[in-house]
């Protein structure tokens, strides 16, 4: 999309807000976080194994959560396969580098926040006037599509379609109400935006795809935690999700267990589950471990001829992402 003001900037950022904390409730419903743990790999059982994931997505530790969330010798995996080239990486083009250099300069410019400001300021009026009514509407419309989007999904199972399709449900009625043209609202927002921004400290995108795992887990942290605070400004507390976390174990036997994750999402009881494997005495994500080992294995596959229609996909980034289990993390551009 192409940012031609920096408004539509600002509106960009808010837009990611929203879809990052949906994707992020979905993937992350884990348990109450009850104090500092130290990192260490799997868990003593599936619940503790459940409990230090999300005490450390909680705190925006992603670098913790994988080597939490992986054996040893996987986790050495992630990270040298961090650097390796991704066959289905697209090149950038001028305009959209042009686009990126340009939007983190009005982001990180010495008077950001009042220049942002004083241009969302008017356009808010605006947008008010000519779209405040519609909003519900658009909104139900934007829920319609998603619910379709889950339905329709072939790498989701029954229950995950019914588990996405309640989270949102519980979001739609919230962004329906919420005051998104508020001008007090708005200013915090462009505020945490900006200071975001700056301690991101990126200035072409070509430093995105230089960035080794450690750099990479470090900026995925500055950014989550950015994006909890604009969604409190509004009403959504993702903490308040995380500390209402239970988790219990339905099955557990022959080194497999299957746990119940019970959260509440805006104040409505939500559940999902998940299935646990244990490895050397520890406990971790059946889903999280296949799909690294699978995205490993993808990564080292050689390309497929060009034209040939049953070439299995690349993936897209190692650590594939794992529906309601695990944060994704984030991918080489």
């Amino acid at each position: 999309m192409r940012r031609s003001s920096v408004y539509y900037a600002v509106a960009a950022f808010i837009a990611l807000l929203v879809l990052a904390t949906a994707a992020a409730l979905f993937m992350t419903s884990h348990h109450k976080h009850l104090g500092p743990m130290p990192v260490v790999a799997g868990g003593d059982t599936p619940e503790e194994s459940v409990q230090q994931s999300v005490a450390l997505i909680k705190v925006g530790d992603f670098a913790g959560f994988w080597k939490h969330a992986l054996p040893p010798a996987d986790y050495d995996t992630l990270r040298a396969d961090w650097t390796r080239p991704r066959p289905d990486e697209h090149p950038l083009t001028p305009e959209d580098r042009a686009d990126f250099v340009k939007t983190m300069q009005q982001l990180t410019a010495p008077d950001a926040e009042t220049k942002l400001y004083a241009v969302a300021k008017p356009k808010l009026t605006q947008l008010q006037a000519q779209y405040q009514d519609q909003v519900p509407v658009m909104i139900g419309i934007f829920q319609a599509i998603a619910a379709t989007g889950v339905s329709q999904s072939k790498d989701l199972t029954n229950l995950q379609k019914q588990q996405a399709t309640e989270v949102i449900n519980v979001l739609a009625p919230w962004a329906q109400t919420v005051p998104w043209f508020d001008q007090a609202r708005a200013k915090r927002v462009v505020s945490i935006a900006v200071d975001t921004a700056r301690r991101l400290d990126l200035k072409t995108p070509e430093q995105l795809k230089a960035m080794d795992f450690d750099t990479a887990m470090q900026k995925y942290s500055v950014g989550f935690l950015g994006i909890k605070q604009a969604l409190t400004v509004y009403g959504l507390s993702l903490d308040d999700t995380f500390d209402s976390v239970k988790v219990s174990t339905v099955e557990s036997r022959n080194g497999h267990a299957h746990v119940k994750i019970d959260y509440t999402l805006l104040g409505k009881p939500l559940s999902t589950e998940s299935d646990l494997i244990q490895q050397d005495g520890r406990w971790y994500s059946e889903d999280v471990l296949q799909n690294v080992r699978e995205a490993h294995q993808r990564l080292l596959a050689p390309p497929a001829p060009a034209g040939s229609a049953g070439a299995p996909a690349t993936a897209a980034s190692v650590g594939a992402p794992i529906q309601a289990q695990a944060p994704t993390p984030p991918a080489k551009h």
